[in-house]
């Protein structure tokens, strides 16, 4: 199974998530704050991480700066996609320079974030799993 690291310190939010993600056949690993996300890479060794950029204790801008100099092997980088509501001028172009791979904008286009982790790890399961009876 492929798991998601997914960092967000509103918990509504990362329990809707969650449960979408899970609903397309991800594992995810939720945390609540930039220092958990770059432990939680360093210990899960995600597939992908969803980074929201304001939260506490580190903001996702330099978390992901610190994961991206952990990278021993730049070639199996693990993709981030940047979550943040509030979306500035300029904004996606930080989150290219911190590291980030791609930029979403919330509140959440799920079909629009399901194209984008598609589009960075391939192998994902892009419909929703029906419950078995």
């Amino acid at each position: 199974m492929t798991t998601i690291l997914l960092g967000d310190d509103n918990d509504d939010i990362r329990e809707m998530m969650t449960l979408q993600l899970e609903k397309r056949g991800f594992a995810v690993v939720a945390v609540s704050n930039g220092v958990e996300a770059v432990l939680a890479t360093a210990q899960v060794a995600p597939a992908l991480i969803l980074m929201d950029i304001n939260m506490p204790e580190l903001d996702g801008f330099e978390a992901t700066m610190q994961i991206r100099a952990a990278d021993t092997d730049p070639s199996q980088r693990i993709p981030v996609i940047a979550l943040t509501a509030y979306a500035l001028p300029g904004d996606q172009a930080r989150t290219k320079a911190a590291g980030c791979n791609a930029f979403h904008a919330k509140p959440v286009d799920f079909d629009r974030l399901f194209d984008q982790i598609n589009e960075l790890i391939g192998n994902t399961v892009s419909t929703p799993l029906t419950s078995q009876s």
